[in-house]
């Protein structure tokens, strides 16, 4: 049977408006160009046999190709760019039905969250390449390559290295509706021109699946208030607003800012939380997705079972405590 992975790589990440109001960097697609090149050499390593990437408006893939020297088969994924997120969610669902091992995807939160959506019982390596990375790793590409290879060859068990990552899901009158991975933020803040979120007198609520202060974004607000352990199976509720407590967090790259808190809950897997404000508008892992309009009831709920996720430094440990990085050599 064929060894495969895929490669999504969102050419519009670490690009947005975070760019101009805070400090973060600007990540070039001549860099996710490098480090797919980096990624493939490492998957022919080991043994993986055929590479699917997606197309996009940029050429990321063709371009890393240009004098690579693989043994293994790289080709396009047959499909339409539109220059939208729905590429990556589309790419997933193409690779998955094709069956491939694992799949690697470079981008921020929000590139992730798309990919998440389709992708089924496949397991993600995600490549840090947006603003806001809580999520994907900021991991070498060599490194992430040679853990994905592992689990998309069987050399390593998925449910040996993967783990669950928890999703946050939104529901109107009960009804799923769309997930996120890292934060639902509701604002107040109804233009839909800029869909990142950057100005928090603007935010109402904050839903996280993910609560730590060592983060960059909405889940170190909540790591201030109510750090939750990973994969506690619960949620944290933040209601934003004069109150008795305030922190100081870093909600963008070198954008410092103190965000009062009114009130603060944690919920959990039975528990569907009623969003309070409206009308407003929801930002899901950092972008604007869903208009709430007066009258309308929307709620949102922990589910800790969201998509395989790759361990990579104990994906590599793995490998080289099963001496598949080994040779004896006989003198």
């Amino acid at each position: 049977m064929e060894k495969t992975v895929g490669i999504i790589a969102n050419p519009a990440s670490g690009r947005d408006i975070r760019r101009l109001v805070a400090h973060g960097s600007v990540f070039d697609n001549q860099e996710k160009i490098n480090i797919i090149r980096r990624v493939l050499k490492a998957l022919d390593e080991v043994d993986v046999d055929r590479v699917f990437i997606m197309p996009d408006f940029a050429g990321l893939g063709i371009r890393a190709l240009e004098d690579l020297d693989l043994s293994l088969q790289v080709s396009l994924l047959d499909m339409e760019a539109q220059g939208t997120q729905n590429d990556s969610s589309l790419a997933a669902a193409l690779m998955v039905k094709m069956g491939v091992g694992c799949l690697i995807t470079l981008g921020g939160d929000g590139t992730n969250r798309v990919v998440a959506k389709t992708c089924g019982e496949t397991p993600l390596v995600p490549i840090s390449c947006g603003t806001n990375n809580v999520f994907p790793y900021l991991v070498e590409g060599t490194v992430a390559g040679l853990a994905a290879g592992l689990v998309a060859t069987g050399q390593v068990e998925t449910k040996d290295v993967g783990f669950r990552a928890p999703r946050l899901e939104i529901l109107q009158d009960g009804e799923l509706k769309d997930v996120a991975l890292v934060d639902v933020v509701v604002t107040d803040d109804l233009f839909t021109g800029v869909r990142a979120i950057w100005d928090v007198d603007k935010v109402k609520e904050i839903f996280l699946a993910r609560s730590k202060p060592s983060a960059t974004g909405f889940s170190a607000v909540g790591g201030y208030v109510c750090p939750l352990p990973f994969n506690s199976g619960l949620g944290l509720h933040l209601v934003l607003g004069p109150g008795r407590k305030r922190v100081k967090s870093a909600i963008a790259p070198g954008h410092i800012c103190w965000v009062p808190i009114a009130s603060y809950q944690k919920f959990g897997v039975r528990e569907e939380i009623a969003i309070q404000s409206s009308p407003a508008m929801i930002a899901l892992d950092g972008e604007r997705e869903i208009a709430i309009r007066p009258g309308e009831k929307w709620s949102v709920r922990i589910n800790p079972a969201g998509p395989w996720v790759v361990d990579i430094e104990k994906a590599v440990e793995t490998g080289c405590t099963c001496c598949l990085f080994h040779e004896e050599i006989n003198q």
